[in-house]
C-alpha cells in the first residue's frame, strides 16, 4: 500500500472522526434527557448547536470533500505520475482536512476556508501531474 493509498482510507474515516466528535456528548444519555437519538438521528444531528453542530457540518464537508480526493488519487496512479508526488500531495491533503476540522470546531472561519482551499488545490494538482 502506497502513503497515498493509506491517505485514501484515512480521508474515508475521517467523516466518521467528525459524527462520532458530534455524537460525543449525547452517547451515553437517555434520548429524553438529551442524549443521542439513534431512532431520528438526522433530525438530532440537525438540532445541534455550538462545536458540535460544527462536527456535523464538519462531517458532511468530509464527505464531499472524498469524490474529488479519491479520483484524483486514482487518475495520478493511472497516469503513473510520480508516485512520491502523488504520496506528498495526499499527505497535503489530509493535513489540510485534519486542519479544516480543527478549525471548524474551534470556529476559526477564515483558517478553515484556507485549509479548505488548501485541500481542494491538492486535489486538482494530482489531475495534471500525470
Amino acid at each position: 500500500m502506497t502513503i497515498a493509498e493509506a491517505c485514501l482510507l484515512v480521508a474515508c474515516l475521517l467523516p466518521l472522526a467528525c459524527a462520532w466528535i458530534a455524537k460525543s456528548k449525547g452517547l451515553g444519555k437517555p434520548r429524553r434527557d438529551g442524549g443521542f437519538d439513534n431512532h431520528s438521528p438526522r433530525q438530532w444531528l440537525a438540532s445541534l448547536e455550538g462545536w458540535q453542530a460544527r462536527a456535523n457540518a464538519a462531517q458532511l464537508n468530509s464527505f464531499e470533500a472524498l469524490p474529488i480526493f479519491i479520483a484524483g488519487v486514482l487518475v495520478a496512479e493511472h497516469l503513473q505520475a510520480s508516485q512520491a508526488v502523488i504520496d506528498g500531495l495526499a499527505a497535503a491533503f489530509v493535513a489540510a482536512r485534519v486542519g479544516y476540522i480543527g478549525a471548524y470546531l474551534a470556529d476559526w472561519a477564515n483558517v478553515r476556508s484556507v485549509l479548505w482551499a488548501l485541500g481542494l488545490a491538492c486535489c486538482i494538482a494530482l489531475f495534471f501531474i500525470g
